[in-house]
């Protein structure tokens, strides 16, 4: 792992090619991020789970699962920007890829300029997809994502960091089945030992704070066996 001063934030190579890493990783230090490597699918993963990542450049040809199986799982608590850089250029693998929720594919060799200017483009449409909605309103809740403030009929609720970011997850998918895996991976991380068990008693401390009657919910509904969902009309 090399890390720098870096003002952009953290960006994660994930490649077993030592002499692509090697090449990359000063030009892109240099351009302004802290740099994180990986050279399995489970160690981008647990890099994710813990550190973070604004962008993700990843390789599709990995030694324990393939990087499409990656981006799937990064996907299912994640919306850091991924751009696949691999040798694989048949255009099923690139459909495969971007279905899975990659932002870019790009074919090996490439230049540092040409990478740099993908990733500014993947980030400015992170910034693009997280600044349209600042804010949530379903009825009486309201959440300022840029504040971490959580209001209840305009008076503010005190959340632990665990309790907003289980509100947090199911509000970036108001109104979608968010499964227990998704929770525990992004409340507790992918390597985390929680089951559904955590996940139940996490959501009935937030019940408590933000339904009027925490034993009929309306906000934070149940679906039986698989999760969750914040109801929304929209």
């Amino acid at each position: 792992m090399t890390d720098g001063q870096g003002n952009l934030g953290r960006l994660l190579i994930v490649d077993d090619e030592t002499q692509i890493v090697r090449a990359l990783t000063p030009a892109l230090s240099a351009a302004g991020f802290v740099v994180s490597t990986a050279e399995s699918g489970e160690a981008a993963l647990a890099v994710l789970a813990g550190e973070g990542a604004e962008v993700v450049i990843l390789d599709l040809g990995l030694p324990d699962m393939d990087g499409k199986d990656v981006i799937q799982r990064i996907r299912e608590w994640s919306e850091a920007p991924i751009i696949v850089l691999s040798a694989r250029d048949l255009e099923s693998e690139k459909i495969a890829a971007l279905d899975l929720g990659a932002d870019d594919f790009v074919n090996k060799p490439v230049g540092v300029g040409e990478l740099l200017a993908r990733i500014r483009a993947a980030m400015r449409g992170r910034e693009r997809r997280f600044s349209a909605q600042p804010r949530f309103k379903f009825g009486d809740l309201e959440i300022n994502f840029p504040a971490r403030r959580v209001m209840i009929q305009g008076e503010e609720v005190r959340l632990t960091p665990r309790e907003y970011q289980l509100l947090r997850i199911l509000a970036g998918h108001a109104g979608q089945v968010v499964t227990h895996k998704q929770i525990i991976t992004a409340v507790w991380g992918a390597d985390s030992n929680a089951d559904a068990q955590f996940v139940r008693v996490l959501m009935a401390q937030l019940r408590q704070k933000l339904e009027t009657d925490p034993s009929s919910p309306e906000i934070l509904v149940t679906e039986p066996g698989i999760g969750y969902r914040l109801h929304c009309d929209d």
